[in-house]
């Protein structure tokens, strides 16, 4: 072992290097300024480019921009967006309709769609099985058509589906194939639906058009979900994909349709298809399938804290109003709807506590006049006057109802809309509602309800409702009837308004209008 060299160090080494080291401190900082002003450079360029390329559509107008990316070809906002950004909300413009239709039908059903379809506002088709006689001239007023693609190479068994169910369940593949610029929404019908689109797109406005989204609402009658979905949106309702959505859907939809051809419907057949996206339905009360048969008065007059966004099946009901064709008695309803859109249907409950009567209002339908003071629970629920749409039968639906009674004494007199009209430029309203004539098998005779039957008007003032009140948490609007100074028992006066703070609709006690309540 070789014995431990000991070095010995100068002491002013270290010190010598030091002052090498540090002797030209200028270049040392010219180094360090080239490093960073090089690093800041390349980290704006990159910046810079991330921006123009991700944002290049919103802000330049770049429509080939997201359609090379598969998303829809509008601004990539939320409407709850709009007032910050200054885009337009979501508007009919931004809706293109599919309607199912064939030759041999639509000269009988072109009534239904010619009540909402409004040329060169609403867009969208109807899809025939084959193109129109050429000595057949296409009406002006009915939404422009396009001809089904073949469907004869899928599978269908005759006992449980039919080649019209394939063909209507393509209608949103081909008409997302049409290519069509500004869409946001693709809403699906029959030829026989009555869409009240601006409640429609009152309804859509609500949600974020980006997103994939299926929206329409189930059938009216239990054995109708039990046989078919209760998840799924019955296609005679309408129901609304959005854009993303659709692009998903129509890459899978044509194989799709054979794994389920099965099925019976072309809606349950797209839902299925949705389904195995993974988006589920988003249910909006306002889609009215019409499963249900007989009269659908009950139905109609207790509707529920929902804008009226569709009805169906009219075909299998009676009339909505007595002793009306039943177009004619739509055409009736449209009109109270073309004058306030959003408050079609919708109900509102006062008591006549001097009167001891309660008052139900169905805007721009009808009135139901009480000769007692009754539960708003027992309001709100609607008579039973109509059946299940298969078999017909008294039950069960989907909502609670109550019986119609028999006796004629222990029924409401009901009015029903007469006319409609605007009393000024602040946006308020008139509807009048006319009790049918005296019917002695129909009416009560008795001294209490003589009151009542000689009653033969209400005058219903409210203002229009704004299609914004939607997007808040819902609340159905007070009433209140308001004493005329002539004394005339014949007309009652009704004001809707808005409930004040506190207020509450409850027989058991007079409410004080201004927000306190009295015994």
């Amino acid at each position: 072992m070789s014995p431990t060299r000991q070095t010995v160090q100068h002491p002013f080494k270290a010190w010598k290097f030091l002052v090498i080291a540090t002797t030209k401190p200028v270049d040392v900082f010219k180094v360090l300024m080239k490093t960073t002003l090089i690093f800041c450079i390349v980290a704006s360029i990159s910046l810079v480019s991330f921006f123009s390329l991700s944002s290049q559509s919103r802000w330049f107008g770049c429509p080939q921009c997201d359609r090379r990316f598969g998303h829809s070809a509008y601004q990539k906002i939320t409407d709850g967006d709009v007032g910050r950004l200054g885009y337009e909300r979501t508007n009919i413009s931004h809706i293109l309709f599919g309607i199912g239709g064939s030759t041999a039908t639509w000269s009988e059903r072109r009534r239904y769609c010619e009540l909402w379809w409004k040329p060169n506002v609403t867009r969208g088709f109807v899809w025939l099985d084959e193109k129109p006689a050429e000595n057949e001239t296409w009406p002006e007023t009915s939404p422009p058509y396009q001809v089904s693609g073949d469907t004869s190479g899928f599978k269908y068994p005759s006992w449980s589906g039919s080649a019209s169910a394939v063909r209507i369940a393509r209608i949103v593949k081909e008409s997302f194939e049409l290519g069509l610029e500004n869409v946001r929404w693709f809403v699906m019908g029959d030829d026989d639906t009555v869409f009240f689109t601006e409640n429609l797109v009152a309804v859509l406005a609500r949600y974020d058009h980006n997103q994939m989204y299926y929206i329409g609402g189930s059938s009216e009658s239990v054995e109708q979900n039990m046989i078919h979905s209760y998840n799924m949106a019955f296609g005679g309702g309408g129901f609304a994909i959005s854009y993303p959505l659709a692009a998903e859907l129509v890459r899978i939809l044509d194989e799709c349709i054979d794994r389920y051809y099965l099925f019976y419907g072309s809606d349950q057949k797209i839902h299925g298809c949705i389904s195995e996206i993974g988006v589920p339905l988003t249910k909006e009360l306002g889609f009215h399938q019409v499963d249900i048969r007989g009269d659908p008065y009950g139905f109609l007059a207790a509707h529920p804290v929902a804008p009226l966004v569709s009805l169906h099946h009219i075909d299998f009901v009676q009339s909505l109003f007595p002793s009306m064709a039943q177009i004619e008695s739509l055409k009736r309803l449209v009109r109270a709807y073309e004058v306030d859109p959003g408050r079609t249907l919708q109900q509102s409950i006062c008591y006549d506590f001097s009167r001891n009567r309660s008052v139900s209002v169905a805007w721009g339908y009808s009135v139901q006049l009480y000769p007692s003071l009754v539960t708003t629970e027992e309001l709100e629920t609607p008579f039973q006057t109509f059946q299940t749409w298969r078999s017909w039968g008294s039950q069960p639906f989907t909502f609670n109802t109550r019986p119609m009674s028999q006796e004629p004494c222990e029924r409401p007199v009901i009015y029903f809309l007469d006319r409609v009209q605007m009393t000024g430029i602040n946006g308020q309203t008139l509807t009048t509602y006319e009790r049918l004539g005296f019917q002695p098998e129909k009416d009560c005779n008795q001294s209490h309800y003589a009151p009542l039957v000689a009653v033969h008007s209400f005058n219903v003032s409210a203002f229009q409702l704004r299609p914004e009140s939607w997007e808040k948490a819902r609340r159905r609007q007070c009433c209140e009837v308001v004493d005329g100074t002539d004394g005339v028992e014949s007309v009652v006066q009704v004001k809707i308004r808005e409930c004040s703070h506190g207020e509450i609709l409850s027989p058991a006690s007079k409410v004080d209008t201004n927000g306190g309540a009295a015994s």
